[in-house]
């Protein structure tokens, strides 16, 4: 897999107004020149918003090329969910599915009281705003 090709076609494409034309005019070739697995060609030429997130697209590069497409918002969060429905949890990346369980079962792996972080928030929270 190469998700830096995939994220560097993308961060180009999203600041250059001629690579958008020749991507909407050529989506293949556009394409010439990054070192693409078919999985990634097929969901940047399609495009499946859902895919590239689920191959570890970062959110903030995918959602430009989502207004390229003339995706609207509600529908590329959409797309996004529908996603990892389809394929499974993000592969990579810095949304990457990592097993985490939780702030409850983190404090139980340190041996210590479950809700007890919460308890200190809301401790600061009460003490910054004056109420008892």
């Amino acid at each position: 897999m190469s998700l830096y090709y995939v994220q560097k076609f993308l961060y180009e494409l999203n600041r250059d107004e001629a690579k958008q034309q020749a991507y909407l005019a050529d989506r293949s070739a556009s394409l010439a020149g990054f070192d693409l697995t078919d999985e990634e060609h097929e969901a940047l030429t399609t495009p499946d918003i859902g895919l590239l997130f689920h191959l570890g697209v970062n959110g903030q590069i995918l959602m430009h090329f989502g207004a390229l497409h003339h995706i609207a918002w509600a529908d590329y969060l959409q797309l996004m969910r529908d996603g990892i429905e389809e394929h499974g949890p993000v592969r990579e990346g810095v949304y990457a599915v990592t097993g985490y369980e939780g702030t409850d079962a983190h404090a139980m792996s340190l041996g210590q009281q479950p809700g007890a972080s919460k308890a200190a928030t809301s401790k600061v929270a009460t003490s910054e705003t004056g109420e008892s």
